[in-house]
């Protein structure tokens, strides 16, 4: 009973595949929380703008976690939530850095900030860096959970995996059944 962590083994088919897989999501972990802690820094609690960019860097959070578990249990069902949640966040953190560098002075002032001008929009920068790092290795890390499901599926290890016959049409017997006339 309790956490069970298990981790690839060397014999496995795909060994660096899944350690690279678990190495990007512990960097994106370590990214995420480091930009959640800086845009504490930044005292954004009453802003409505600033609980959602909290919230962004949580989900990112989320998805990482959901990766490590899919690589680690070597289930498929968790890959699914991790490339969705990737995708959405990656798309968010490209957008949201290119914000912050293009006009960070707007954007301090949207989230409300206590902190000084000058001050705040170093740290505002500061987590602009962490969203590209962090945009960039989610799209690491969806490259190679499309290839660690893309192995699952051709060696027919999860759910829906490749048939090994090559039949393709359906005999007069299995026509029988069919709820519509055939030609």
């Amino acid at each position: 009973m309790g956490l069970k962590i298990v981790s690839p083994s060397s014999s496995e088919p795909h060994f660096k595949t899944k350690k690279l897989f678990l190495y990007s999501n512990y960097m994106l972990l370590a990214a995420a929380s480091s930009c959640i802690f800086l845009t504490v820094s930044l005292r954004l609690i009453p802003s409505l703008s600033g609980f959602f960019f909290i919230l962004l860097h949580i989900l990112t959070i989320l998805g990482a976690l959901a990766g490590c578990h899919a690589a680690s249990t070597g289930g498929t069902r968790w890959y699914g939530a991790h490339m969705a949640a990737t995708v959405l966040t990656a798309i968010f953190q490209g957008s949201i850095s290119v914000l912050i560098f293009t006009r960070p002075d707007d954007f301090l002032e949207k989230l409300k900030s206590y902190v000084e001008e000058h001050s705040g929009v170093m740290i505002l920068k500061l987590a602009g860096g962490l969203c590209v790092v962090m945009f960039c290795l989610e799209w690491v890390v969806l490259t190679v959970a499309f290839f660690l499901k893309y192995y699952t599926v051709v060696e027919g290890n999860g759910n829906g995996g490749m048939q090994r016959t090559a039949k393709v049409g359906c005999t007069d017997e299995e026509r029988g059944y069919l709820p519509y006339p055939s030609v």
